[in-house]
């Protein structure tokens, strides 16, 4: 199951959102060298500081406990999400059984298309 995380063109943003029975906090931070992702679940921190590039998996590790794994997408091209046009052109997405011991876990992890 794939669902789309809303989002603000805000360059500072954190949304506190419900996945497969997780409660899942996303912050967002863009500076010069791109856009990063801090991911929390139940109060603690999973990942942070990860670089957002696009059609790229962000968790990669079923180890996580996540149930699923997150991704930007652009959807007029293929260039790297920036702040200005999340939520429109930039879309992030959820991908349930992705990247889980109970999904379908692929050789490679990153840069696979979502």
């Amino acid at each position: 199951m794939v669902q789309i995380i809303p989002l603000s063109p805000v360059a500072a943003q954190s949304v506190q959102v419900p996945l497969a029975g997780q409660m899942v906090q996303i912050a967002l931070r863009q500076n010069s060298t791109g856009l990063y992702m801090t991911l929390m679940r139940d109060g603690a921190t999973l990942l942070a500081g990860v670089l957002c590039q696009d059609r790229t998996w962000l968790v990669r590790k079923s180890y996580l406990g996540l149930l699923g794994d997150f991704a930007f997408q652009d959807t007029q091209g293929t260039s790297d999400p920036v702040y200005t046009a999340l939520g429109s052109r930039f879309v992030l997405v959820y991908a349930q059984g992705v990247h889980t011991v109970q999904g379908s876990m692929q050789a490679g992890g990153g840069g696979q298309d979502v």
